[in-house]
């Protein structure tokens, strides 16, 4: 018995003798910055880090670790250079010991697992310099100061000097010297002064025109009508910038599916340069299928054909057909017969003059609604035109002829109206906008023709904005607000299907269609002079396809003329998405929180695309 004790005791120590002679491998360590005294600095050095990013990513062993510190420290000098620190030093220590100390091996193979060992960054950023002298080879200076972007005194970061070179580049060859190249400067330090001398070398090249302009890959679209969209022509000086922006003007016809473009490798003996725009057309008819449920309004489906390119100058025509309201709820019954939408648009690019369009629609239409029951046929030209970058005018004529129905009372209305509307947008998508802000003022002078002419004016403001809160596109917070009011006439003498309603998607969700706002006394909603709602919602994507968005609405409508008076109705709920390649598929279920008597207790919305 002793003699197994002693030989369990020898086993025991010999055990413990090879643990501690053994390095943890992979080591742990912990890796310390200590602060530099300019916290960007400090977050750019972290960033950059392999030590901090592959910590827990990628666990080395004892002497990989060693390496990757050594790694680190060569790109922190890098990163102090590019911030304009050029004398700046890097230590790294590993438990105590800088990274050439020869005894360090030997420790990390000694250290246990835990704790982890520590990696301390210190940095000393010494003096932050300056840009001193700049030089341009082979090119005058004035020019070169106001094409580079940078000046002398200012700090010497790496990011605005190279992007100097490129800013030189793109400027000459935007005046005419097509094959110019600058190369990336080379800096001169001066560690008495805390200055970096820069030079430029430039190889300017023959200065060129543009050449002969050709367009391959045509089927559809004319010559003629192509020149006059990208403003260019033969014997104008060479520009870059104005190449691109003609390419982007061509891909804005909607009538591409690529452009690119090439120019000639060599000028003419005249000294120009041949261009070639090569297009790729896109299918000259789509059919268009669409459809939407709502628990208020029922199933609405549209097909529609096109043709984008009716006599090869981009004028388009489109033919659709609509069915509405099928199932939809009028008052505690299902309504099953449909009502229709026949609608013919023809669009005409660059009306009069370049970027102006004009608009031609005739509507056939019959629909039931909660409010009312109304069938007319409607005609409309217009004419849009950009005002500015992201700021278009719509303005035309419309006449409208129509029966409309409401509390058994059936009416006969011809209407002229004189619609402007300004639509400012910097949103990034259509079915699925993540930033930007998108306003609409809509003002409609109209006349009501009967034994006298009655004149209304009905103006809106609707505003959307979307803040991103989580990137990319992630997590977005969704606001909109609508104001309205109605001049010149009081609630019954405006027709009523021109009168505002809430309810519904676009105003409260939750509510049915219509329904927010005045009622005569069965329930039926009468339509006000006056509107203000106002929607919030945060769209959270879960995963690569799914998503949730809870979302708060509040809105009413008055009969009086004012607005933010009348009876304020709010709506919440959740909606449930789907990403698609579009757009998102998008289910709502809404329910009213201060809901009227007889009113739905839920409503549910579903169609492609966000809610606004």
């Amino acid at each position: 018995m002793r003699f197994l004790e002693l030989l369990l005791v020898g086993l025991a120590l010999l055990a413990g003798s090879n643990q501690v002679g053994r390095a943890a491998d992979p080591q742990p360590y912990n890796v310390i910055f200590k602060p530099s005294g300019d916290p960007k600095l400090d977050l750019l050095l972290r960033q950059s880090s392999t030590l901090e990013q592959l910590r827990d990513k990628s666990p080395v062993g004892p002497f990989a670790l060693i390496g990757r510190a050594e790694a680190d420290r060569r790109n922190f000098v890098t990163v102090l250079e590019s911030e304009g620190y050029d004398s700046g030093t890097v230590t790294i220590t590993i438990d105590g010991f800088s990274l050439d100390n020869a005894s360090l091996p030997q420790t990390l193979e000694r250290a246990p697992a835990a704790p982890p060992v520590p990696v301390v960054v210190t940095v000393d950023r010494g003096p932050l310099y300056h840009i001193g002298e700049i030089g341009v080879a082979g090119l005058r200076g004035a020019i070169a100061n106001r094409a580079l972007g940078i000046t002398t005194g200012e700090p010497a970061k790496a990011t605005p000097i190279l992007d100097a070179a490129i800013n030189l580049q793109d400027a000459l060859r935007n005046r005419g010297f097509a094959f110019a190249k600058v190369a990336e400067p080379v800096g001169y330090a001066d560690p008495a002064n805390h200055t970096l001398s820069l030079r430029y070398s430039v190889v300017l090249g023959p200065r060129v025109n543009i050449g002969a302009i050709k367009f391959n890959g045509l089927q559809y679209a004319k010559v003629a009508f192509l020149y006059q969209q990208i403003g260019l022509r033969p014997g104008q000086l060479y520009s870059a910038a104005g190449l691109d922006r003609a390419r982007s003007d061509l891909l804005a016809l909607g009538l591409f599916s690529s452009v690119s473009l090439k120019t000639a490798k060599f000028p003419t003996p005249k000294g120009q340069l041949p261009v070639t725009f090569v297009v790729r057309e896109r299918k000259l008819h789509q059919v268009t299928v669409s459809a939407a449920y709502s628990s208020d309004l029922g199933v609405s489906s549209n097909v529609s054909w096109m043709d984008r390119n009716v006599f090869g100058e981009g004028q388009r025509l489109t033919l659709s057909l609509g069915a509405n309201q099928l199932g939809s709820a009028g008052g505690k019954k299902i309504k099953l017969a449909p009502g229709y939408d026949v609608t013919t648009t023809y669009q005409i690019p660059d009306f009069w003059e370049r970027g102006q369009s004009f608009i031609e629609q005739l509507q056939a239409l019959r629909e039931y609604l909660p409010a009312y029951n109304r069938t007319g046929v409607l005609a409309d030209v217009g004419l849009s035109r950009p005002l500015a970058s992201n700021l278009t005018a719509n303005f035309g004529l419309s006449f409208t002829s129509e029966r409309v129905e409401q509390e058994n009372i059936d009416r006969r209305y011809v209407i002229n109206q004189a619609p402007i509307n300004l639509d400012y947008d910097t949103t990034n998508s259509l079915l699925n906008p993540t930033h930007g802000i998108h306003l609409t003022l809509r003002i409609v002078p109209s006349i009501k023709w009967g034994q006298k002419a009655d004149l209304f004016v009905t103006t809106e403001l609707i505003g959307d904005t979307y803040i991103n809160m989580e990137a990319p596109g992630r997590g977005v917070l969704a606001l909109r607000a609508v104001l309205g009011r109605i001049f010149g006439a009081s609630q019954f003498g405006v027709p009523p299907d021109q009168r505002f309603y809430a309810g519904g998607t676009g105003t409260v969700r939750g509510f049915t269609y219509q329904t927010v706002g005045p009622q005569f006394s069965n329930g039926i909603p009468e339509g006000g002079t006056s509107i203000d709602a106002f929607e919030i919602e945060f769209r959270q994507r879960l995963g690569k396809h799914l998503g949730i968005a809870p979302f708060l609405d509040a809105g009413q409508v008055s009969a009086s003329g004012a607005i933010f008076a009348g009876k304020l109705r709010v709506g919440t709920g959740l909606g449930f998405l789907y990403y698609t390649s579009i757009g998102p598929i998008r289910l709502d279920v809404g329910v009213p929180v201060n809901r009227p008597p007889g009113g739905a207790s839920f409503a549910i919305y579903i169609g492609l695309g966000q809610a606004f």
